[in-house]
């Protein structure tokens, strides 16, 4: 009897035994995107405009070209057309449909094969930030590749909590940050221990290279090595922003995004989206990075409720720009966050996607940023538009309600490009806080009319309500608002401030 390549496979299928897996896809971020619009049967998308305020194709600022599309979709309005005036209907019905819309044609769906997540100290230590003894431990935590091995992630997240938290559990702020996962104020070693470490590495030195005897011998009081200052000089510290966290008896979590999945296109066929996918290409209404960022926001938590340390349900989330967007979305798809401050976020985050003002919707399709969003959302580049799409950032806001939700931004003249569009962002708070009232709890307090909106001056909180406002008068940061979000925080869940 003659066996076949393909009987052998199925036998093997049916017997669990492992199959050749095909390597990942190396595709470049051009190549991916054609993929996908070939998927979808279109030809070609618009380009956006540039930031460049001197470019032929400069993006607008002119407020009275801001609105082709003025009404926006009715967030207290089923699909079937009737209202929504009970929380009993948005939490059965118009909350569902939104989500099912964001999901479907925005930023994707978390596939049911998302990976497991086990999580392993790689190290903990005893640090002191601001005179504030902290314990550091940095985690790591692997996403179970077993069922396709040629893809393996492994997500550094560094864990700061202060001195106390064992006795009384603290509030946490989950932070996208960039850069790599280091401890915020490493402990040195004693002088005797550095009087052999430089010992050790001049014997070594000598023994490559023995006319450095002579060197050391002239020099007898050079080290390699030199004990730290103590106290640290000033600014030698973490950034300001953990030293305010720290100072008011929160914890901090530190991870960085890209570690869970690639910012850019050509890394779609990698990282957790590519890992779930086994290597190939998105559909699409596969997750994008933004989405893919969310959920590893939402594993980080999944660790802190083990420890007692932290009062998990207290538990907030913050980023700024693109890692803001992404702060968002973690706030509108899991409940269980307490808390978020999205700084600077634009669009795909709180500003609308039907202004015509700084960055549009052709720009998150762009080859440079379409990996954030659905393959989906492609469409409303071309043959559709904004005006087309079921859902707007009010919406996104509003699926936070009825929690906490600090939306910042700084001025242009410090950085904060026009391209975000912080009236627009403005006025999709405003009517975002229409489900706040309606869930019994309260938002900016102006109204809820976008359309007549107008953002206030700088630097005036709008802080009473669990949906909140402020724009400081720096740049691109949400650095000058920490305090007031930690005030405004501490306020609302029962909180002494330090501030």
């Amino acid at each position: 009897m003659r066996t076949t390549l393909s009987s052998l496979i199925v036998l093997g299928a049916l017997l669990g035994l492992p199959c050749a897996a095909k390597e990942p896809v190396n595709f470049t971020a051009e190549q991916d995107q054609r993929n996908m619009l070939d998927q979808l049967g279109i030809g070609s998308i618009r380009p956006g405009p540039s930031g460049d305020e001197k470019a032929p194709n400069a993006a607008n600022t002119d407020e009275a070209r801001a609105n082709p599309y003025p009404n926006w979709p009715e967030i207290l309005v089923a699909a079937d057309g009737s209202k929504v005036s009970t929380s009993e209907q948005w939490w059965q019905t118009r909350r569902p449909q939104i989500v099912e819309a964001f999901e479907r044609e925005v930023v994707g769906r978390v596939p049911a094969n998302a990976p497991k997540v086990t999580w392993t100290v790689e190290a903990s230590e005893t640090e002191f930030i601001n005179w504030k003894r902290v314990t550091a431990t940095k985690l790591i935590a692997h996403l179970d590749n077993s069922r396709y091995p040629e893809i393996q992630v492994d997500v550094p997240v560094m864990l700061i909590l202060p001195e106390g938290a064992a006795q009384k559990p603290v509030p946490v702020l989950i932070m996208f940050t960039w850069g790599a996962i280091r401890f915020p104020a490493p402990v040195q070693p004693q002088p005797e221990e550095v009087g052999r470490i430089n010992a050790a590495m001049k014997a070594e030195l000598v023994a490559r290279d023995p006319s450095l005897a002579a060197v050391f011998a002239k020099y007898p009081g050079y080290d390699l090595v030199t004990p730290a200052p103590f106290p640290p000089p000033p600014g030698s510290g973490p950034e300001e922003r953990i030293q305010q966290l720290v100072a008011d008896g929160w914890g901090v979590a530190l991870v960085n995004p890209t570690n869970i999945q690639a910012d850019n296109g050509a890394g779609l066929t990698r990282g957790v989206i590519g890992l779930t996918n086994q290597g190939q290409p998105r559909k699409p209404e596969d997750w994008g990075a933004l989405r893919a960022w969310a959920w590893g926001a939402s594993r980080v938590l999944d660790y802190l409720e083990t420890r007692p340390e932290v009062d998990a349900k207290h538990v907030g989330i913050e980023g700024v720009s693109r890692y803001g967007k992404a702060a968002l979305v973690t706030m509108a798809f899991d409940q269980r966050f307490d808390m978020g401050l999205i700084g600077s976020a634009g669009e795909g985050g709180v500003s609308p996607y039907r202004r015509n003002y700084g960055e549009m919707v052709e720009n998150l399709t762009g080859s440079g940023a379409y990996h954030w969003m659905a393959g989906n959302f492609l469409k409303y580049a071309g043959p559709k538009n904004a005006n087309d799409l079921p859902v707007d950032s009010h919406m996104l806001i509003a699926l936070a309600a009825p929690r906490k939700v600090f939306i910042s931004y700084g001025v242009p003249e410090m950085g904060d490009a026009k391209w975000l569009d912080q009236q627009g962002s403005y006025m999709a708070t405003v009517a975002a806080g229409s489900v706040w009232k309606l869930l019994g709890a309260r938002d900016l307090g102006v109204g809820n009319d976008y359309q007549t909106a107008k953002m206030p001056p700088v630097l005036t909180p709008l802080l009473e309500g669990d949906l909140a406002w402020r724009q400081h008068d720096g740049g691109h940061t949400d650095a000058p608002n920490m305090v007031h979000f930690l005030k405004w925080a501490d306020g609302k869940i029962g909180r002494q401030s330090a501030f």
